[in-house]
């Protein structure tokens, strides 16, 4: 599938990979709508931030994806839809369990049935790394179990199964696409890495981290892009699970120091007994294969790690950027 003036809707187009996508798709020549959380501030998230000649380009329609006529109305007329809208922190997760299932499997059936009913051409619903819980063997593939370690993974495995079961029930033309940690510029400081680079630009000398032996392939914003738009592009996608990595790891504890050299050589790490995970729930590894997206689309990744952190904190070391987060308190 060609994606040049094709209608796409754009879920979580606000959020950090939605803003990053919807440009991805105005680039391709798409038609894009972007579903963005009605609020009453009219906000758009980082789309707010957009030149205007791009944010000309781009259809805002504001609503909540629990709601299944606001998303039935947003899908009509739509050749694809690249499904981000999700509640995504962890530790949020062991707070508000309920708020999860109902945005992540209600919201994500909400737009399967819509699809459905509208004969959408193809739907991109976005999964998580977090589904495999810590890695019972490296690299993870596609077959690798599935582990609700966090209500947060297991309402993600809740939404992966009902996409699934709308691909064998109804020949609905959809494909999981499972991302590993992204990161890059307008990421949410509850991550990792904006976490630990708005507190050394913010200047303080002891960084507040948790528990620093998990490892994880980090994957630049860019590249996860690139990745959606090719297996939207690829007709052998559908009824598909396909991850998105690099193929490498690093540790918590080597990424912060690659940071600290990088931006203050002069700060320490401090870990914070609030900031780790129950033991049980934390994910301690997480390696993905890439061999799949490979074979059906030929992407791999164009940037190295160095090279996405280098970018990252360029974006994140610039004062209209670095105003929008709070350094100094805990994001959960």
């Amino acid at each position: 599938m060609n994606l040049k003036n094709k209608r796409v809707l754009v879920t979580g187009a606000e959020g950090f990979i939605g803003s990053h996508l919807a440009e991805r798709l105005v680039d391709e020549g798409a038609s894009v709508k972007a579903f963005i959380l009605y609020n009453s501030f009219n906000s758009w998230g980082w789309i707010d931030t957009f030149d205007e000649k791009t944010k000309e380009k781009i259809e805002i329609f504001p609503g909540d994806v629990r709601d299944p006529e606001g998303v039935r109305k947003a899908a009509e007329g739509i050749d694809v839809i690249f499904h981000l809208a999700a509640l995504v922190s962890i530790p949020f997760s062991y707070h508000s369990p309920d708020c999860f299932v109902d945005t992540n499997v209600r919201g994500t059936l909400n737009v399967l049935q819509a699809a459905r009913a509208l004969g959408v051409g193809k739907v991109l619903v976005t999964s998580t790394s977090e589904v495999y819980g810590t890695a019972r063997y490296v690299p993870i593939d596609e077959a690798h179990p599935l582990q609700g370690q966090s209500p947060y993974s297991a309402s993600k495995i809740g939404a992966d199964k009902v996409a699934e079961s709308f691909f064998r029930s109804f020949d609905l033309p959809v494909s999981v696409v499972r991302p590993f940690n992204t990161y890059g510029p307008r990421q949410s400081a509850r991550a990792v890495i904006p976490n630990i680079i708005t507190q050394l630009l913010s200047g303080t000398k002891e960084i507040r981290l948790g528990d620093l032996s998990p490892t994880r392939d980090f994957l630049y914003v860019k590249d996860t892009v690139d990745a959606f738009a090719e297996i939207a592009k690829c007709d052998d996608a559908a009824g598909e699970t396909i991850n998105i990595a690099t193929g490498s790891e690093v540790s918590i504890k080597d990424l912060v120091d690659t940071l600290i050299a990088l931006i203050d050589p002069a700060a320490k790490v401090v870990q914070e007994k609030e900031r780790f995970r129950p033991e049980k729930s934390e994910v301690k590894r997480l390696l993905g294969s890439n061999e799949k997206i490979r074979s059906l689309t030929g992407w791999k990744p164009r940037y190295t790690l160095k090279q996405g952190l280098a970018e990252t904190v360029r974006w994140f070391d610039k004062e209209e950027n670095l105003r929008w987060y709070k350094p100094h308190i805990y994001n959960y």
